[in-house]
């Protein structure tokens, strides 16, 4: 679920959103939220005593199940970091395409100022 949730949302977020900050929070929450669930269903199972079809076993510390989600977590943050420096570079890019189209000399104006004449 968590993969699912990086996959889905980390590169567009950070396409997306101007602020590298907000969508380093945005895909934070989105994962949290992905984790939570995802780290409940196998640890219920846990709770009605130790059984062999139990994911964990009771007592034994998942090291692999967190390095794995932590691994996708940091995946996901690079994902963000990429979709950022992308969008960045297609805001800059579009920018200049804008500038260039504008009348030689004239500057463009700002929609909801009056033109001062």
């Amino acid at each position: 679920m968590i993969a699912a949730v990086t996959a889905i949302a980390a590169f567009p977020l950070g396409l997306l959103l101007r602020s590298r900050a907000h969508a380093n929070t945005t895909y934070a929450i989105a994962y949290l939220w992905a984790f939570t669930f995802q780290t409940l269903y196998p640890v219920l199972p846990g709770f009605q005593g130790p059984s062999p079809d139990n994911p964990f076993p009771v007592g034994e510390f998942p090291l692999t199940y967190g390095l794995v989600a932590s691994s996708v977590l940091a995946v996901g943050l690079v994902l963000v970091e990429a979709g950022h420096r992308i969008g960045v570079r297609r805001r800059a890019h579009q920018d200049s395409l804008a500038l260039e189209t504008s009348p030689a000399g004239t500057p463009t104006s700002r929609p909801g100022r009056a033109s001062e004449a």
